[in-house]
C-alpha cells in the first residue's frame, strides 16, 4: 500500500480523497494555486505545495510542476480526483515514467474512451448499443449536411474529445446545421485543444443514466447500479439520485452486464462510469468517464462502498474489496450541487465572499464541500462549490430529507443554487419522476423569482442605486419573522453593512442596461465580441460573450440600434457593472 499520495486537484474533491486517505493511514499531499493559498482544502492536507499563479493553465494543468512536486514531496502515487487531468493520459505516462503510480485507470483505457467517436466503434464492437450515427471525424459542413440527412434530423454536433456539455450543438432542422457544426468545432477546439467533431442523431429528453464500474488487475470487473442525472441544465447536471424512477430491473440487468463488457474490452482497472441516453427499454451508449465521478456520493450512500478506498487498492495492485453478488443497494439517494450561481437571474454566476456558513446534519445527511465561513469563490474555477447528499429508506422520504436540508444549509455571502434546489424538489414533475426539461429551459432563458425579493423595478434615466440590505427580526401579535430590508443608504448611520446593487433588469437581454451603455452583470472574461462598432443590432442581438466560472454568458443587445461603441476586448477582465458596449437606438 502506499505511503504519501498526492492530490491534484482543489476544493471539495481534494478533501473527499484526504478524508479517505487518512481513514487509510496514508500520508496526504495538497498542491494549490495562488488564488488557492487560503482555500480549505489545503489544511486538510498533511503537507501543501503552492504550484503557480491561479489560472489552471499555469498550475492544476501543469504535468511538469504536479510531478516535481510529488518527487519533492516524496508521494508515491497521485490522485487526480475529477476535473484537470483526471482524463488526460498523457499525465498517467508521466506519472509512471517518473515512476509514480497514477490513481485511476490504465492511459491505454483513457485513450480508448477519451475520443468519443474511438468509444463508439470499440462500444460497437463490444456489442454495446451506440446511438445511430458514424463513427468517425466530421470534416466539412457538406459532410455533415449528407450524414444529417441519412440519419434524420434533429441531429447532434459532438467534439470527439468532448464531455460535460462542452463542444456539444444541435440542429434540429437543416437550416440550424450549419451553426451547430461551427459553434462545436470552436468549443471543441477551446476546451480541448481538438475541434474534430461527429454526428448522431438527436434524443429529444431522454433520460441520462450512468453505471458506476469497478474493476482491477485480478481479472474482476462489477457494476454497482445506475445513477439517473436527467436534471440538467445546459448539460451541466443538477440533481443526481439512485435508483433511477425510470429503470426496471430487466433494464438495469441489461445496462449493468454491458457495462462490464465495456470496461472488459478496453483493459479497464479503477472506478469508472459508462453514461447511457435511456428512452423506455432501450438504451445508448453515450460516453465512458475514466474518473471518479461527482455523483459516485449517491452510489456510495446506497451501497456503503467507499469508491475513493476502491480506487486506491486496484491503484495499489490488491483485489477490490466486493464482488458482483455481493453488492447490495439500500434505499434510495440524491445529490444537489450547490453552485455558485443564481437561478433567479438565468442562473449567472456568482463568485465572492462566503460571510456566513453552516452546513445541515441529521439522519442520513451529507456534505462534501470545499469551502467555510471567510473562503471567497473565485471567478476562475467551476462554480460548484458544495454537495449536499441524502439517503432514506425511499424516493419520497429521501426527497423530504433533503428538503429539510436544503432549508437547514446557511450559505450567505453570495448566492447559489439551494433556493433553486428547493424549488425544482417540489415540483410536481419531479415528486413523479420527471426530469423537468421544459420548466429548466423556460429558467434559463428568463428570470425566474426564486432567491432574494426581486429588485425593485427602475424608471429609464434613473441612476442604479446601492441599497443596503438589512436583516431583521420582528414579531407581530407574538409570531416571529425574519425579514430583509432593502434601504437607501442615506437613510442609514455610518456603520452600514455590505450593499447590494440594484440595477434596471434589461427585460429578456442578457446584460444590465443604462441607455445606450450595456454593462455586465457578472465576473469573469470576455471570451468573444462577436460584433464591430457601426454594426446595426436587433434586441437579442449578442455583443459580448462573458466566461465565467467555466461557462459561456452571451450579453446581449437591449434594444434596436447601431453599435457606436465597445469597450472591451477579447481576454479583458471585467467585473459587475463594467461598461461592455454602446448601442444607440434606432431613431425609426
Amino acid at each position: 500500500m502506499f505511503s504519501k499520495v498526492l492530490v491534484a486537484n482543489r476544493g471539495e474533491i481534494a478533501i473527499r480523497v484526504f478524508r479517505t486517505l487518512r481513514e487509510m493511514g496514508i500520508a496526504s499531499v495538497a498542491v494549490y494555486s495562488e488564488t488557492d493559498r487560503d482555500a480549505l482544502f489545503v489544511g486538510h492536507a498533511d503537507e501543501a505545495y503552492l504550484i503557480g499563479p491561479g489560472p489552471a493553465t499555469q498550475s492544476y494543468l501543469k504535468i511538469d510542476t504536479i510531478i516535481e512536486t510529488a518527487q519533492r514531496a516524496g508521494a508515491d502515487a497521485i490522485h487526480p480526483g475529477y476535473g484537470f487531468l483526471a482524463e488526460n493520459a498523457p499525465f498517467a505516462r508521466a506519472c509512471a515514467d517518473a515512476g509514480i503510480v497514477f490513481i485511476g485507470p490504465p492511459p491505454e483505457a483513457i485513450d480508448a474512451m477519451g475520443s468519443k467517436i474511438g468509444a463508439r466503434a470499440l462500444m460497437h464492437d463490444a456489442g454495446v448499443p451506440i446511438v445511430p450515427g458514424v463513427r468517425e471525424a466530421v470534416d466539412t459542413i457538406d459532410d455533415a449536411r449528407a450524414i444529417a440527412d441519412a440519419i434524420g434530423f434533429p441531429v447532434a454536433v459532438k467534439a470527439a474529445a468532448g464531455g460535460g456539455g462542452k463542444g456539444f450543438r444541435v440542429a434540429l432542422t437543416e437550416a440550424e446545421l450549419e451553426d451547430a457544426f461551427e459553434g462545436a468545432r470552436r468549443e471543441a477546439e477551446k476546451f480541448f485543444a481538438d475541434s474534430v467533431v461527429y454526428l448522431e442523431r438527436y434524443l429529444p429528453h431522454p433520460r441520462h443514466v450512468e453505471i458506476q464500474i469497478l474493476a482491477d488487475a485480478h481479472g474482476n470487473a462489477i457494476h454497482l447500479g445506475e445513477r439517473d442525472c436527467s436534471v440538467q441544465r445546459r448539460h451541466q447536471k443538477l440533481v443526481e439520485e439512485t435508483p433511477s424512477p425510470v429503470v426496471s430491473d430487466d433494464l438495469r440487468r441489461r445496462m449493468g452486464e454491458a457495462s462490464v463488457r465495456a470496461a472488459v474490452a478496453v483493459g479497464y482497472r479503477s472506478a469508472g462510469t459508462c453514461e447511457y441516453l435511456v428512452s423506455g427499454e432501450d438504451f445508448f451508449f453515450l460516453e465512458m468517464n475514466t474518473r471518479i465521478q461527482v455523483e459516485h456520493t449517491v452510489t456510495e450512500m446506497v451501497t456503503g462502498i467507499d469508491l475513493i478506498r476502491e480506487q486506491i487498492r486496484i491503484a495499489a495492485g490488491e483485489a477490490m474489496s466486493v464482488a458482483q453478488d455481493q453488492v447490495a443497494a439500500r434505499g434510495h439517494a440524491f445529490e444537489c450541487r450547490i453552485n455558485a450561481e443564481d437561478a433567479s437571474h438565468k442562473f449567472l454566476p456568482t463568485p465572492g465572499p462566503v460571510t456566513a456558513y453552516r452546513e445541515p446534519s441529521g439522519p442520513g445527511v451529507r456534505v462534501d464541500s470545499g469551502v467555510a465561513a471567510g473562503s471567497v469563490i473565485a471567478d476562475i474555477y467551476d462554480p460548484m462549490v458544495a454537495k449536499l447528499i441524502v439517503w432514506d429508506v425511499d424516493r419520497e422520504s429521501a426527497r423530504k430529507r433533503m428538503l429539510r436540508a436544503l432549508r437547514e444549509f446557511t450559505f450567505e455571502g453570495t448566492t447559489t443554487l439551494i433556493p433553486f434546489h428547493i424549488w425544482l424538489l417540489e415540483q410536481q414533475e419531479f415528486i413523479d419522476g420527471g426530469a423537468c426539461h421544459d420548466a429548466l429551459e423556460a429558467m434559463s432563458e428568463s428570470p425566474t423569482p426564486l432567491g432574494d425579493a426581486p429588485a425593485p423595478a427602475a424608471t429609464e434615466g434613473v441612476d442604479a442605486v446601492e441599497l443596503v440590505e438589512r436583516a431583521v427580526t420582528a414579531e407581530v401579535n407574538g409570531k416571529r419573522f425574519d425579514v430583509k430590508l432593502f434601504l437607501d443608504p442615506s437613510t442609514l448611520g455610518a456603520a452600514a453593512p455590505a450593499k447590494k446593487k440594484r440595477e434596471k433588469r434589461a427585460g429578456s437581454a442578457g446584460g444590465v442596461a443604462s441607455g445606450d451603455t450595456v454593462v455586465t452583470p457578472m465576473q469573469g472574461t470576455v471570451f468573444k465580441v462577436p460584433v464591430a462598432v457601426g454594426q446595426t443590432v436587433a434586441v437579442g442581438d449578442v455583443l459580448v460573450i462573458v466566461e465565467a466560472m467555466k461557462m459561456e454568458n452571451e450579453i446581449t443587445a437591449h434594444q434596436a440600434g447601431v453599435v457606436k461603441e465597445l469597450l472591451v476586448a477579447e481576454g479583458d477582465s471585467v467585473t459587475p457593472g463594467q461598461a461592455l458596449a454602446k448601442v444607440v437606438a434606432d431613431e425609426a
